[in-house]
């Protein structure tokens, strides 16, 4: 294996340093450091991170290979700056079995841009009838610890109960899609001002936060670890900053496109706007960053949901729901939160990267950079700018919101266990 020299810069954004990846791992960090025959990258005063992380991902692998496959969605994520996401359960066969889950985790083995951990689902055939095989596919060769019927709620109570008694004798963790199945039929965008004046059939707050309210009640009294996927509403962070001050192990993500965008660009009736759960007001959004920089929400997740041209292209009641987001998640972070001053990137390491590891047991990322660590890491040019095109993405699908927009920042370089997957803002 060779020898990498990052040399000039900023770790966690704090003060210039050097970094010496030797084979898979840190060798050392300092000032002046050197390494005959290193590769050398000049760093110049770029942002180091630790690999991000995203715990929500959808790679559509198996079965709609034509919106997104294991390559082109870990091509897409190590674009963005992340070694390791977990692929979501929602698949064609659903991944409720250990053979699914294996599939899906070899293929990233095979493809090496990023580390891909198959989330299991809930129920078999997200169906919420009926426990899937949490503990075959957590005892199998891809070790699931995380497990949801994300693109369906976990409604029925009893069998919420159930997951979260079996995931909790071996640490896994129950990522719940909070949506009220009847407060939504026929939703179409957030239910509000907007949505009146438009006649869409909306999709109301309580119908999320209601949910979340159940389902950590049901985690404190089993005893077990629940985490709340893209959280919406100002409602739900109040939920969830009171159950976690009664010390409920509960954990709760939010996407960038929640943190930037509202339902005001659904009047423009561009189905590239429609996703679940729906853009929501200023307020909302407002509520989401706070809580993101307080530590109400644990991290940034960035729901990738890639959709072919055709499910997109079409009337705003015909069209899929769900955006593209691995290779612009950074960017919007950067926008929202370092900019305005409530995280600085210390802060994004552990909210993009440390936390969402910790949560879903992603052994050898979100580790510090320091010597003897695995080298994973991320350089970010933050002062770049540039407009986003969609024909630039690595991803199979283009279904971003931010086309045309300029958005800050940009991943000059990623590496894997100290390979380089990004190299000068291209795919190695």
């Amino acid at each position: 294996m060779s020898k990498i020299l990052i040399r000039g810069a900023r770790v966690l954004g704090g003060e210039v340093q050097d970094v010496l990846i030797d084979g898979e791992t840190i060798a050392e960090t300092g000032t002046g450091l050197s390494a005959e025959g290193a590769t050398v990258v000049e760093a110049d005063g770029q942002i180091l991170l630790p690999g991000l992380v995203d715990l929500h991902t959808h790679l559509r692998e198996p079965g709609r290979e034509d919106s997104e496959t294991v390559l082109t969605g870990t091509r897409a994520a190590a674009s963005g700056g992340y070694t390791a996401v977990f692929a979501m359960a929602n698949t064609h066969p659903v991944a409720d079995t250990a053979g699914v889950v294996e599939q899906v985790y070899r293929l990233g083995k095979e493809h090496g841009y990023c580390d891909v951990q198959p989330i299991g689902a809930v129920t078999v055939g997200l169906e919420g009838k009926k426990l899937a095989e949490l503990g075959a596919m957590h005892d199998s060769a891809a070790g699931v610890t995380v497990f949801s019927d994300d693109g369906k709620c976990v409604d029925d109570a009893v069998i919420m109960r159930r997951a979260l008694e079996y995931v909790k004798a071996f640490g896994g963790v129950v990522a719940q899609h909070a949506q009220e199945p009847r407060l939504t039929e026929g939703a179409q965008m957030n239910e509000g001002v907007v949505s009146a004046e438009l006649g869409l059939g909306g999709w109301p707050a309580v119908a999320e936060e209601s949910i979340i309210a159940r389902d950590v009640l049901l985690a404190e009294h089993v005893g077990s670890r629940v985490h709340i996927c893209h959280l919406s509403t100002a409602g739900s962070v109040e939920i969830v900053r009171w159950a976690k001050s009664r010390g409920i192990d509960v954990t709760a993500e939010v996407t960038p496109h929640h943190l930037l965008l509202t339902d005001e660009l659904v009047r423009s009736y561009d189905p590239v706007y429609k996703v679940n759960p729906p853009l929501r007001t200023e307020k909302d959004v407002l509520a989401l960053r706070e809580a993101l920089a307080d530590g109400t929400i644990d991290i940034v997740a960035t729901d990738h949901a890639p959709h072919p041209h055709e499910d997109k292209d079409c009337e705003w009641a015909a069209a899929a729901m769900g955006m593209v987001g691995l290779e612009t998640a950074l960017s919007v972070v950067q926008q929202t939160m370092v900019e305005t001053g409530l995280l600085d990137w210390a802060g994004v390491a552990d909210r993009m990267s440390l936390a969402p590891a910790r949560i879903g047991r992603a052994t050898g990322h979100g580790r510090p950079v320091s010597a003897g660590e695995p080298a994973n890491l991320t350089l970010v040019d933050p002062d770049y700018r540039g407009v986003v095109d969609p024909a630039d993405f690595a991803s199979r699908s283009r279904n971003t919101p931010y086309e045309g927009r300029e958005l800050p920042g940009r991943v000059t370089h990623t590496f894997l266990r100290g390979r380089a997957t990004v190299v000068d803002g291209k795919l190695a």
